[in-house]
């Protein structure tokens, strides 16, 4: 069984940074796309970032200058850097990875909250 967890959000000032992470474990034999999607509330879930097993990334434009992704593939993790975050910004952070273990498969982790506040 392939789990995703991810950790680091919290609450933090405008103009602040966090760094959440996602690990995941379990019968993985390979990860090709892993990153994060958000959803505020009252809105759908929409991309931020996302990084290939080849290094290529894909994001929002929203984000773009201010949040960088990094995959540590060793330790199946990714990392999400986020810096000048702003009030809209604030939403539940989930990660999804496209892993093979019996066979292909898209997993989301439970997600967490980020809150950018004064």
């Amino acid at each position: 069984q392939v789990q995703l967890v991810e950790s680091g959000g919290g609450l933090v000032q405008p103009g602040g940074s966090l760094r959440p992470l996602c690990a995941a474990s379990g019968s993985i034999n390979r990860i090709n796309v892993i990153g994060w999607f958000r959803q505020a509330p009252g809105k759908e879930r929409e991309l931020v970032e996302t990084i290939t097993s080849g290094g290529n990334t894909n994001y929002a434009e929203s984000v773009k200058g201010r949040f960088t992704i990094a995959r540590d593939n060793a330790k199946n993790t990714v990392y999400l850097q986020m810096n000048s975050l702003k009030p809209e910004d604030t939403a539940v952070y989930y990660c999804n990875a496209h892993i093979l273990s019996l066979w292909w498969q898209d997993y989301w982790g439970q997600g967490t909250l980020v809150t950018v506040s004064s």
